[in-house]
């Protein structure tokens, strides 16, 4: 909700569209009906997506028509573990790759000595992330990435993606993580409780508080959004 949160403040401060794309290209961690259960939740909290939602599981011919054009420049090659396994690995290029963070400020790695060639294509047939999310940033027009600071060093490797496609990489703002108290991502894995759907107006102001924001007060999810919005742009001036 967090990342949810200053994503939309984002986009509005940016006047721009605010975006919703159901990651589901796992079927063996995909749990049926929680796309459709984060898309109601969201609407209740007043984020409704301001275009229709992107399913990733629609989009395996444009995750392949991007392979294969990675295959055609010589950037893509297939690492076997044995004769039944092959993955398809993305070519890196050599020396630094540096982005300016909103946040996190300068933020440099060397992709092929910290990272090295990444994974595009599972053994298993199933999509990477890195190229999933960056085929759709690209066709969705993305400008602006708001997300949690567990994929800063995700970002580096994602721009030489983008720039082999041809595209022209986002601006990134990474945010403080929601931690548990010994200091774990607060995930389903850790024990993370769901959004309490009785009470969202509060869900709101306790995300709102997680960015540093004194709470609002407001009385409805309406005056909530009105109250953040101008808040949120006084600290985060659009670049």
């Amino acid at each position: 909700l967090v990342a949810a949160m200053a994503s939309f403040l984002d986009a509005r401060a940016h006047d721009g569209v605010w975006l919703v794309r159901i990651e589901d290209i796992d079927p063996p961690r995909d749990i049926p009906g929680a796309g459709e259960h984060i898309i109601r939740t969201l609407a209740r909290l007043g984020l409704a997506s301001d275009e229709p939602v992107l399913w990733q599981h629609d989009r395996h011919e444009a995750y392949q028509a991007a392979l294969d054009r990675l295959i055609a420049q010589g950037r893509v090659y297939g690492c076997a573990c044995s004769r039944k396994e092959v993955a398809m690995r993305f070519l890196t290029t050599s020396g630094t790759t540096t982005f300016t963070d909103r946040l996190c400020g300068d933020f440099t790695q060397d992709v092929e000595h910290e990272v090295g060639d990444f994974v595009l294509k599972r053994a298993d047939g199933l999509w990477a992330y890195q190229l999933a999310a960056i085929v759709d940033d690209i066709h969705q027009g993305v400008t602006d990435v708001v997300r949690g600071a567990d994929l800063l060093d995700n970002t580096p490797r994602q721009i030489q993606l983008i720039e082999a496609l041809g595209a022209q990489a986002p601006c990134y703002m990474h945010l403080p993580l929601v931690l548990n108290p010994e200091g774990q991502k607060l995930s389903k894995q850790q024990g993370a409780t769901p959004l309490d759907e009785d009470d969202p107006l509060g869900e709101l102001e306790r995300a709102w508080m997680h960015l540093g924001f004194a709470r609002l007060g407001a009385d409805s999810i309406h005056a909530f959004w009105d109250a953040a919005l101008p808040l949120w742009k006084s600290r985060h001036a659009v670049p």
